[in-house]
Formats: structure tokens, sequence, C-alpha cells
């Protein structure tokens, strides 16, 4: 599987989303449904395209079935396999772990930032999410930036 590969832009989207390449796929990692809903919404007004498991449990698995995955969003409390068991097994999946992982959570502090920071995470967005923010942190992170940001 071949996790960046990129099709040229043929679709009218949303001016905000020029820059990001139409088949863009992010997996959300969310147990909350109405966070999900909020990230989907965000995304697809973005003109990104969305997975969605609810828990840790076997991300690396499902993971490796998606035909593209340019990014990884995990909430780190989620239940039967927390986002830090969940980063260690994507990490050391060959396929996955070139892959940006983000934590996204509502466990926002300095503290827990500099834990997902030791624990390898590839950047941190702080809940409740800002919808005037949210679409430019997830452009930096595919343009490369690292976003370590919690409120």
């Amino acid at each position: 599987m071949n996790v960046n590969q990129s099709a040229p832009e043929t679709q009218e989207r949303p001016a905000n989303s020029r820059d990001i390449p139409k088949d863009t796929t992010v997996l959300v990692v969310e147990d909350n449904v109405s966070n999900f809903v909020l990230i989907a919404r965000m995304l697809g007004y973005m003109g990104i395209h969305c997975e969605w498991k609810t828990s840790g449990y076997e991300v690396v698995e499902y993971a490796d079935t998606l035909p593209r995955l340019d990014l990884i969003l995990l909430d780190i409390r989620l239940p039967y396999e927390d986002g830090y068991s969940a980063l260690k097994k994507i990490k050391t999946s060959s396929i996955l772990r070139d892959i940006p992982v983000v934590a996204v959570t509502a466990e926002a502090s300095v503290k827990e930032m500099n834990k997902a920071r030791e624990a390898h995470f590839d950047g941190f967005i702080g809940k409740p999410l800002d919808p005037d923010r949210f679409p430019d942190q997830i452009r930096r992170i595919l343009a490369g930036e690292p976003v370590w940001e919690f409120e």
C-alpha cells in the first residue's frame, strides 16, 4: 500500500482547501460521536475525506486497508486501548510509521502536551476544538509543520 499517493485536483472545492490534494484522507480515532461529527464536518468543508474508528484497538489493521492515509487524529482517552498504546503500535508499523499522528484531547495542559511529545506524537491539539483555528492547524500539519497547541 502506498499511503502517500496524490492525484491532480479535478473538482471545484472551497477556496481555503485548494492547497490540499483532493484525495487527502485523515483517520479520526475518537470515541465521542459529537466530537467526531464536528471534526468530520470541518474536514469535509476543507475537502478532506475522513475515516473513523472509536478506539485505539485495531487502528493499525484498519489503517492498513485504506488506499491513502495522510494524517491520524488520535484522542488520548479511548476505550479498550488508549491513544498512547495505539501510537506505539502505529509507530512500529512499517506502513504507518511515517504518517503524522496528532493527539486531539480534552486533557489539554502543558503537562499532557509534554507527555504527548515524549511519547512521540507529531502534534497536539486541545479540545474543545476551535472551528476558526482548526482548518489552519490541519493545513499546517499536512504541510509538515508541527502544531502543539491547546488553547
